[in-house]
């Protein structure tokens, strides 16, 4: 693939500069998309060099610090959508996505890919990454639709208006994938010279990985949640 030019990135900025207006104009805050975008920026150019790193190491014991580091950020930042910020809501969150996230992580490098040696990170980080972000967005859906409908509902009636909410987005990927839209890993894999017909299976197992792992995880967090 081609190297794109930093000066080519500034053009999607444009777009932003819309919704960061419209963001501010509606919501009154003028900064969170300018912080979510720098945020994003910086992320991801450490994440470049540390990739680098991490794919010439082939040790586990880094792999495992990642995934845990991982799991503990995607906790911290959809415990931001939650009223109720205390470190009982935290650790039912962490947990939720460890279990969730890591039931669906185990099954694809056991079974689906098979690695051998189990832990190769070139599969094993980006993949990890997939899933607990996806965990933690759809618990952080979940959390928010679950503290509104209780205001109004019983807690069994917000809690399945919570479950159906948090997977709405996964449920209309599901639907429009192939006809809408060609998803993120697999028009990169398409980019990369990929065989389609070979991309396509490594789509269906991340399509798969991303509905299963935020499912189990928002069933786990509504669960103890309920308990509270």
């Amino acid at each position: 693939m081609e190297l794109i030019p930093v000066q080519n990135l500034l053009y999607m900025l444009l777009p932003l500069t819309v919704v960061g207006y419209y963001y501010y104009k509606w919501t009154d805050n003028s900064t969170e998309i300018l912080y979510a975008t720098l945020r994003m920026v910086v992320q991801l150019i450490l994440i470049g060099y540390a990739l680098v790193y991490i794919f010439k190491n082939d040790s586990w014991y880094l792999g495992f610090f990642i995934i845990v580091f991982m799991i503990i950020m995607a906790s911290f930042i959809a415990l931001r959508n939650v009223e109720q910020r205390n470190v009982s809501t935290y650790f039912i969150i962490l947990f939720a996505i460890m279990v969730g996230g890591t039931i669906n992580l185990v099954l694809i490098i056991e079974f689906v890919l098979d690695l051998t040696p189990f832990y190769e990170p070139r599969y094993v980080v980006p993949i990890a990454g997939m899933i607990y972000a996806n965990s933690m967005n759809a618990i952080s859906l979940a959390a928010e639709r679950l503290e509104k409908e209780l205001k109004l509902l019983t807690r069994e009636e917000a809690k399945k208006i919570a479950f159906k909410a948090s997977l709405i987005p996964r449920i209309n990927t599901f639907l429009a994938v192939g006809i809408v839209a060609l998803p993120g890993m697999m028009t990169g894999q398409i980019l990369s010279g990929v065989d389609p017909l070979v991309a396509v299976r490594y789509q269906i197992v991340i399509m798969a990985m991303v509905l299963g792992s935020s499912g189990i995880s928002v069933i786990l967090y509504l669960k103890m949640a309920s308990k509270v």
